[in-house]
C-alpha cells in the first residue's frame, strides 16, 4: 500500500514543501496475516454492555477471531448480543466461569472501570490473552500490582483500547512530529465536549447504567474521555508529565452525580511543553477542522507548523489537516498579521489516485473528491475505523506475540495520569506524577523505638563493693 500524501493548489506551498510533507507521513499499517478458519483466536467478551456490543459488532467483521464466549450479568443485554453473533456462543453470567471455559484463549474486557483490575488479574492468571477497555486500572494499588503481575505471564498479550494509537492519521502525524515538520512542538489543544454527555437514567445509584456517574465506580471524565488525549500527548511528546494542576466542577447538572461535570487541566512535560485540556457538557462546538466536527479533536502546535486532528467514530471517520508557520514579519514593520491560510489536507491512500489500475469512475471519483477537499467543502477521512485496526493487531498479536502499541505500560501510564489528574482537582494542588511511585503502596511500620531501661529489681542487685574500713584491725 502506497503512503498518504498531502494535496493543495500549487501556489498554496511549494514543491519542496510537498515533498517534505509526503515523506513525512507514515506508511499505512501493514497488512496483517489472514488465518484459516481453523487458526482464528477464540475469544471471549466480558461486559456487552453499550461499549461492549459495540466491539463485538466490530469483531464480527474480522476473520482473524471466533466468538466462543459472552458474559453479562444483564441476561437481557446477553441474550440480544449472542443473537447478533453468528458463531453460537456459550453465554454466562459469571465471568470466572468463562475464564475456565479451555476453549476461550483470548478475553475483551469492556465492563465498568472498577472491574478492571480484578478481571484482568484473574484473567492473567487463568492463562488469558488481554484486550481490556481504557482506562486500564482504577486505583493507585492497582497500577503496582498489574505491573507486577504481568511480569510473571510475560508470554500473554495485554492490550489497552486506546485506539488513537492505532490510527492511520495519528502515526503519520507523529511521524511529521519526529521528522520536524511540525518544527519544536511545544503545545497540545485538546477538548471533548458534549451537550448533554452522561444523564442519570432512573434509579440513580442504584441503575448499574448510571456506574460512570458515580465515584465508587467511575473516573469520570477524566478516565472516560481525557484518558484518550493524553494518552496522544505522551505518545506525541513522547515523554510523560512532570505534574499537573486543574479545576473541576459539579456546575450544571444537579441529577445526583458525584463527578465533575466539566473539567479543565494543564500538563506540563519536559522542557517546559504542555497539554491543554477540557472537558465540558453544556457545548459541543469543536472549533477546529472547518467547525465540521463535534464534541472532540487537538491541535499539535510547534515552531514551524501546526494539525488539527480527531479520531471521529463509524460514520465520521479520522481526519486531519496540516498548516505551515506563516513567516515571520520583516525587520522593518514593528508588527504585522499574516495573511489567511487554509488547512493543507492529509490525503490517506484510497483517495491516491492509481492511473494505471483504477477505473475511469474511480479516477474520476478520487478526483472529485480531491477537488471537494482543496474547496474546504470536504474534509478527507482515514480509510477504516481504528477500532478496527487495533482489535485486529489484537488478535494478530495473539498468535505472532509481538508487542502490541498500546501495551500495559501504555495503559499504566494513562492510568496514572487519571488517578492523579482527579487528585490535583479534588485537592485543589500541582499534583507530581513521581508520586505515584509510592503512592498506594503498603506503608511501612515505624521504626520501634527503644524503651527507656528500667531499674533493675532489687531481688538481683550486686552488693557494692565495700569500702576500705578505716578501723583498726581487731
Amino acid at each position: 500500500m502506497s503512503k498518504p500524501e498531502t494535496m493543495a493548489k500549487p501556489n498554496d506551498f511549494s514543491r519542496r514543501d510537498a515533498l517534505k510533507a509526503g515523506a513525512a507521513i507514515a506508511s499505512a499499517p501493514a497488512i496483517l496475516k489472514v488465518y484459516a478458519a481453523s487458526d482464528a483466536v477464540k475469544f471471549g467478551v466480558i461486559g456487552v454492555g453499550s461499549r461492549g456490543s459495540y466491539l463485538v459488532d466490530h469483531l464480527a467483521k474480522l476473520d482473524t477471531g471466533r466468538c466462543v464466549a459472552l458474559c453479562d450479568v444483564n441476561q437481557q443485554a446477553l441474550d440480544e448480543t449472542a443473537r447478533k453473533v453468528s458463531t453460537h456462543p456459550r453465554k454466562y453470567k459469571d465471568y470466572r466461569e468463562l475464564l475456565a471455559d479451555k476453549d476461550v484463549e483470548a478475553v475483551v474486557i469492556a465492563v465498568p472501570l472498577y472491574l478492571h483490575f480484578a478481571i484482568t488479574r484473574d484473567a492473567l492468571e487463568a492463562g488469558k490473552h488481554v484486550f481490556c477497555e481504557k482506562s486500564l486500572v482504577f486505583k493507585a494499588d492497582e497500577v503496582h500490582a498489574l505491573r507486577a503481575l504481568a511480569a510473571e505471564h510475560p508470554k500473554q498479550i495485554l492490550q489497552v483500547g486506546l485506539q488513537r494509537r492505532y490510527s492511520l492519521y495519528f502515526q503519520s502525524v507523529k511521524k511529521m512530529i519526529d521528522d520536524g515538520v511540525l518544527g519544536t512542538v511545544t503545545h497540545i489543544h485538546a477538548q471533548w465536549h458534549r451537550n448533554p454527555g452522561w444523564t442519570m437514567k432512573p434509579g440513580g445509584k442504584d441503575n448499574p447504567k448510571n456506574w460512570r456517574l458515580f465515584r465508587e465506580y467511575s473516573g469520570g471524565l477524566m478516565a472516560e474521555l481525557a484518558s484518550h488525549h493524553i494518552d496522544v500527548a505522551d505518545w506525541f511528546f513522547g515523554a510523560h508529565p512532570e505534574f499537573v494542576v486543574g479545576v473541576g466542577g459539579l456546575d450544571f447538572w444537579k441529577d445526583g452525580r458525584e463527578v465533575f461535570d466539566n473539567i479543565q487541566l494543564i500538563y506540563s512535560y519536559p522542557g517546559g511543553r504542555k497539554l491543554m485540556y477540557s472537558a465540558i457538557t453544556t457545548c459541543q462546538h469543536l472549533p477546529i477542522l472547518c467547525s465540521q466536527r463535534p464534541e472532540f479533536g487537538l491541535v499539535v502546535m510547534g515552531t514551524a507548523g501546526a494539525v488539527e486532528m480527531t479520531l471521529g467514530s463509524d460514520n465520521a471517520l479520522p481526519t486531519a489537516l496540516w498548516f505551515r508557520e506563516p513567516e515571520q514579519a520583516t525587520a522593518s514593520a514593528s508588527w504585522a498579521q499574516a495573511g489567511p491560510q487554509k488547512g493543507i489536507p492529509i490525503i490517506t491512500p484510497a483517495t491516491q489516485v492509481d492511473w494505471n489500475n483504477d477505473s475511469f469512475l474511480s479516477r474520476e471519483s478520487k478526483l472529485a473528491r480531491r477537488w471537494l477537499y482543496d474547496k474546504g467543502l470536504m474534509l478527507p477521512q482515514e480509510d477504516r475505523n481504528p477500532v478496527d485496526t487495533e482489535l485486529e493487531s489484537f488478535l494478530s498479536d495473539v498468535r505472532s506475540g509481538n508487542r502490541p502499541r498500546a501495551d500495559l505500560e501504555v495503559g499504566l501510564a494513562d492510568s496514572t495520569a487519571v488517578i492523579l489528574s482527579n487528585i490535583a482537582m479534588d485537592e485543589n494542588r500541582r499534583v507530581y506524577f513521581k508520586e505515584i511511585e509510592t503512592m498506594g503502596l503498603p506503608v511501612p511500620p515505624a521504626p520501634a523505638t527503644a524503651k527507656p531501661s528500667a531499674p533493675p529489681s532489687p531481688a538481683i542487685m550486686k552488693p557494692a563493693a565495700a569500702a576500705p574500713s578505716t578501723e583498726p584491725n581487731p
